[in-house]
């Protein structure tokens, strides 16, 4: 579609004053294209001008108004631009700015009529949420011009109405103290997990204890795109970048021809025997073709032999595409075949000569050859850490590089464990898991949201009027997605930090007595297969409801949803389980979006399994932002605010037009005792439960809920951590919700909202935090 586009402009046939053809990037000729389009709307007025550059230099600026007389028509004008302070911290709440889009453009002028193509507007965030308000009214002039458009006469001018101001409930330092305290932390996990050393079997065994082979963190440095590859065959790269470069060219031809011959091996390997390198390339080509739509998947009878031999490995991709070709699911239409009376060898052969034709130029398989270099030892840590250096990624050491290069690869490990612990290399540069988090902090008295931090994020001034085209496919290219919202938009199921509301629906319900006891023998055996309870094999024996949620015990709530499922006739109904648990899910707020005023994934209440369910697995899932919303109703004994962002709108004099508050969307009306026992038994999570060794010393009593969620993720078993909670205990002020996706244990999550209220309450300023490294990771684990 873009070779079209640029065809049709005639930017195919750009040529020089010696009638020399120019070629132009793709990122030049969009320009281009974006220039003339805008001109198009504006021909027949030629008051109204084009702007075809931005931050011009003196120079270009001088050559113009020189000039000018050759140029008619092109004018040199100051413009303003919106700067973003703090950008890093604020950008996924604030947004940025652009030229306005045509299909945004007749909904804005529904609003105010005086928008046009040429305006700036707010694309996400509060820029667009408040755009109407912060645009402002234009000026306008009345005059007569020339036939040029020079101005002749101004005869009636209007002056110019700036835009309002928004101010927001969002406490800076917070802001900017919680964002820091969030990496540390991520930080800190991964120098702890880091190992150097393959993984075996038995390490998969626990998703809490999984360690990280010091292999995957060498080849992220290539995979996200920290190291520059590209640089290492440059005229001016360092020779260990020329060793690097060379190891890699000579495995590309001896893979790509390895390849080759098995495709084109009538005795092919079955996928199953292949070695782990091979296999991978086959499952590459696989989805490349997939991706070009040469492999139609939707065609493929799943029934089929041929199918559920490649679904389990016993098959090769050569017998598999041939199969493809005989019952008509590849698409021959994609591929330069010459006749439509093709045989299935010469379509076969069209196609390898296709895959082969991509990878010599695919740097996604590029990236793959890296992987198993790095795996087998050919490209060394030690390399890629001199690499660091030689590409200023690490500010250059001279006796750091001269001690790598005297020391084998245990000094590599050790080094690249020590940049991460001193935050020279991030989390979010290596993209492992986690390498991303989340914390909301909200007033429980108002609703106003005083910090919404993701992890990570990125710099909106480089989108500011307009993207800068290069730093964006950075950002779009980054595996530890910068521009993904973690705390509105990542869902997870709750686990855990879920089962304070199912005791308010059990006790509000009347299923269990406030002093009743369910005996809890380390598995629920009421449904099959049984659910375990964390303690299994062990037991918690007699619990209440108030000792349920201190020992987050799996068999008291999921006694509760069964419970649930009571109908009247005793027979077992479990739609009517479900529909008690998403009742009381909708009355905290977990049935909508929160109130904020950026945009926000819509949560998922369960469908089904109320045994399950009720533990806050299911189909539950909720961001943490909507957490944040369901905690803050728990500490103020039930009312649920629409949160918001917003404190006030003043116009450009500073005078109060708006002042927001959140709205307060329902109440929930149950008894005092149903809030004393459910609050109670968050508090004795801190104060009694798995928690207290992590929270024994902090200053402020608080009360919470800890939460694990499993997730399958390449064949084995992942942990992401929560933590939910409110502070005081006693005369609650303040609730902190954490999520750390992938973080392995909720002991995580909950040291980070340790950390989070010994800043918020003073005990540690924000030179404290912003001069710390990774922190230490509490080798205490709290069962959830």
């Amino acid at each position: 579609m873009f070779e079209k586009r640029v065809t049709y402009y005639g930017l195919d046939k750009l040529k020089d004053e010696n009638g020399n053809l120019i070629e132009i990037t793709d990122e030049e000729a969009l320009g281009i294209i974006n220039i003339r389009y805008t001109m198009g709307f504006t021909a027949y007025r030629k008051y109204e001008s084009t702007t075809v550059a931005t931050n011009v230099s003196k120079e270009t600026m001088t050559d113009v108004l020189e000039n000018s007389a050759e140029l008619k028509g092109v004018n040199i004008d100051k413009s303003t631009i919106r700067v973003y302070n703090d950008s890093i911290y604020f950008a996924p709440i604030i947004g940025y700015i652009g030229k306005v889009w045509e299909d945004e453009l007749e909904g804005l002028q529904a609003v105010n009529p005086d928008y046009d193509l040429t305006d700036l507007v707010g694309k996400i965030g509060i820029e667009a949420s408040m755009e109407t308000k912060l645009q402002g009214q234009k000026g306008s002039q009345t005059m007569y011009v020339d036939s040029q458009g020079r101005i002749i006469e101004i005869v009636d001018q209007t002056a110019p109405v700036a835009g309002d101001d928004i101010y927001l409930t969002i406490d800076r330092d917070l802001q900017i103290g919680v964002y820091h305290l969030l990496e540390q932390q991520l930080a800190g996990i991964i120098k702890d997990k880091l190992v150097n050393r393959d993984l075996t079997e038995a390490d998969y065994k626990k998703a809490s204890n999984l360690p990280i082979p010091v292999k995957d963190a060498y080849y992220q440095l290539i995979n996200n795109n920290v190291l520059d590859v590209k640089a290492f065959s440059a005229v001016e790269a360092s020779q260990v970048e020329k060793n690097i470069f060379a190891k890699y060219s000579n495995a590309r031809t001896d893979v790509t021809s390895a390849i080759r011959s098995e495709l084109m091996n009538e005795e092919a390997t079955e996928l199953i025997d292949l070695p782990e390198d091979m296999f991978a390339y086959m499952q590459y080509i696989y989805s490349f073709l997939v991706n070009e739509g040469i492999i139609q998947t939707s065609k493929i009878d799943q029934n089929s032999e041929a199918y559920k031999n490649w679904k389990a490995d016993t098959i090769s991709l050569r017998d598999y595409i041939y199969e493809g070709i005989a019952e008509s699911w590849i698409d021959t239409t994609k591929l330069s075949i010459e006749s439509r009376y093709s045989d299935a060898d010469q379509i076969y052969e069209v196609i390898i000569d296709y895959v082969m034709e991509d990878l010599q130029n695919d740097n996604a398989f590029a990236k793959k050859i890296y992987r198993y270099l790095i795996n087998k030892q050919v490209v060394t840590g030690k390399e890629l850490c001199l690499a660091l250096y030689s590409q200023n990624v690490l500010a250059y050491d001279e006796n750091e590089v001269r001690l790598l290069e005297q020391n084998g690869d245990e000094y590599a490990f050790q080094l690249i464990r020590r940049k991460i612990s001193e935050m020279e290399i991030t989390p979010a540069q290596l993209a492992l898991d986690p390498c991303s988090a989340s914390c909301v902090i909200t007033d429980v008295n108002t609703g106003e949201v005083r910090a919404l931090v993701t992890y990570p994020s990125y710099d909106n001034n480089k989108f500011s009027g307009s993207v800068d085209a290069e730093y964006y496919n950075k950002l779009n290219n980054d595996l530890s997605l910068p521009l993904y919202n973690n705390a509105t938009q990542a869902q997870k199921a709750p686990g855990s930090t879920f089962k304070p509301i199912i005791a308010v629906a059990a006790l509000e319900e009347g299923v269990v007595g406030q002093t009743e006891q369910i005996n809890c023998i380390g598995q629920y055996q009421e449904i099959s297969p049984y659910l375990k309870c964390w303690v299994y094999p062990g037991m918690h024996g007699p619990l209440d409801a108030e000792h349920g949620i201190m020992n987050s015990c799996n068999v008291f709530f999921a006694e509760m949803g069964h419970r649930f499922s009571g109908a009247p006739d005793g027979s077992y109904d479990p739609e009517r389980g479900i529909e008690i648990i998403r009742k009381y899910a909708s009355m905290f707020g977990l049935d909508e979006t929160s109130g904020i005023e950026i945009s926000e994934k819509t949560p998922q209440m369960t469908t089904e399994k109320p045994e399950a369910s009720s533990i806050g697995q299911g189909t539950n899932s909720y961001s943490n932002v909507q957490l944040a919303r369901y905690v803050t109703a728990m500490a103020n004994r039930g009312t649920v605010y629409n949160l918001s962002l917003l404190d006030k709108r003043t116009d450009s004099q500073g005078s109060i037009l708006e002042d927001y508050t959140p709205e307060v969307r329902s109440e929930i009306n149950i008894s005092d005792s149903t809030w004393t026992i459910v609050q109670r038994g968050m508090r004795k999570v801190i104060s009694d439960g798995s928690a207290r060794k992590i929270f024994s010393d902090l200053e402020i009593d608080i009360a919470g809920k800890t939460g694990t969620a499993e997730e399958v993720k390449n064949g084995h078993k992942v942990n992401h951590a929560f933590f939910v909670s409110f502070a005081p205990y006693q005369n609650p002020e303040v609730a902190v919700t954490v999520n750390i996706p992938f973080g392995y244990t909720s002991t995580n999550a909950a040291t980070v909202a340790k950390n989070v209220y010994r800043y918020y309450y003073g005990y540690t300023d924000l030179d404290y935090i912003l001069n710390n490294h990774a922190l230490n990771v509490s080798d205490v684990e709290i069962s959830d």
